[in-house]
């Protein structure tokens, strides 16, 4: 029986050095689609992705292109956009890494909706930027016009922010199983996942703007396919503690209750390695393994020597 892997992309891992052309981050999933093309003779393979640039990217669009005849679309349709977009790159550079190789390939993105609680505090405190820059005047008459929440962005201008709320639950998940036990590689839950919430009368499905956090959607998607490993694959071999210090010290192989101890004594920044350590610590807990390491090091880590490994017993 293979090992059944969730790997968690970052959006920026195909956006390097900020090239933001479609032909660029291409060739980027080319080298994903080597990777994963030699893994999948052992694993079961499940992709998440991160999609921060790309939907950045696509909000700008909308909101410079829109007019009265072509208004722009929400955020919860442009991380739909985004997942298409993301997931048409990395299923064709897999199918040809497959091709290469003379094999034929079974690749499927799955557009996901993921399932938030539409009572979340983060709904009541929107914290995560996204979409341009905008000037403080310009701000405020958008604020006024659409609703939206802006904030002041580092010193650089005032920027839309949304909530981000956590996931409990994928639309899609009995789908991405049975794709998986078809033995097709899949791409899901792409950019946190399309937030929805269920109506309390009839449990409908509505699309919510916000944005999921990546790393938290994949632990979810791995927790409910039964995935045996969760992999946050980043840009950095390890997870490190004192990062950027000389006490710099790389995590090898750790429990989970290490690991939360690392975490309380504020070792990590939100936004960067906190919401990668909080997940593949989450999902070792639950007597699986959580991984954190880059591309190049992803074949030793699953094999158990490179890379943060995180158990729930060290």
């Amino acid at each position: 029986m293979k090992k059944r892997v969730v790997l968690a992309l970052g959006g920026n891992a195909l956006q390097k050095n900020g090239e933001a052309t479609a032909e660029a981050q291409k060739k980027i999933a080319v080298e994903v689609g080597e990777m994963v093309a030699e893994l999948s003779s052992r694993y079961e393979i499940i992709i998440a992705h991160g999609n921060g640039p790309q939907v950045g990217n696509i909000l700008i669009h909308e909101e410079t292109g829109a007019t009265e005849k072509a208004p722009a679309m929400p955020l919860e349709t442009a991380v739909a956009m985004s997942q298409g977009q993301i997931g048409y790159w990395l299923s064709q550079a897999i199918s040809n890494a497959f091709i290469r190789r003379g094999k034929t390939p079974k690749v499927v993105t799955v557009v996901s909706q993921v399932v938030v609680d539409k009572n979340d505090p983060a709904f009541k405190d929107p914290t995560k930027p996204i979409g341009q820059f905008y000037s403080e005047k310009e701000a405020l008459a958008l604020s006024r016009e659409k609703g939206w929440v802006v904030k002041e962005d580092a010193g650089r201008g005032y920027r839309r922010v949304v909530a981000s709320p956590k996931p409990v639950d994928i639309v899609e998940k009995k789908s991405i199983v049975n794709l998986v036990e078809d033995g097709a590689i899949v791409i899901a839950a792409g950019g946190g996942g399309i937030p929805v919430y269920r109506t309390k009368v009839l449990r409908r499905i509505k699309g919510v703007d916000a944005v999921i956090d990546k790393d938290f959607a994949a632990e979810k998607l791995a927790e409910l396919v039964k995935a045996d490993i969760f992999v946050s694959v980043t840009a950095v071999p390890n997870a490190y503690i004192l990062y950027g210090t000389p006490e710099q010290k790389a995590l090898e192989k750790i429990s989970a209750k290490e690991a939360e101890g690392y975490i309380k004594e504020g070792y990590f920044k939100a936004g960067s390695m906190l919401p990668k350590m909080e997940a593949a610590t989450a999902f070792a807990k639950k007597n699986r393994i959580g991984i954190i390491t880059d591309i190049e090091n992803l074949e030793e880590a699953l094999a158990g020597k490179a890379g943060t490994i995180i158990l729930k017993k060290a």
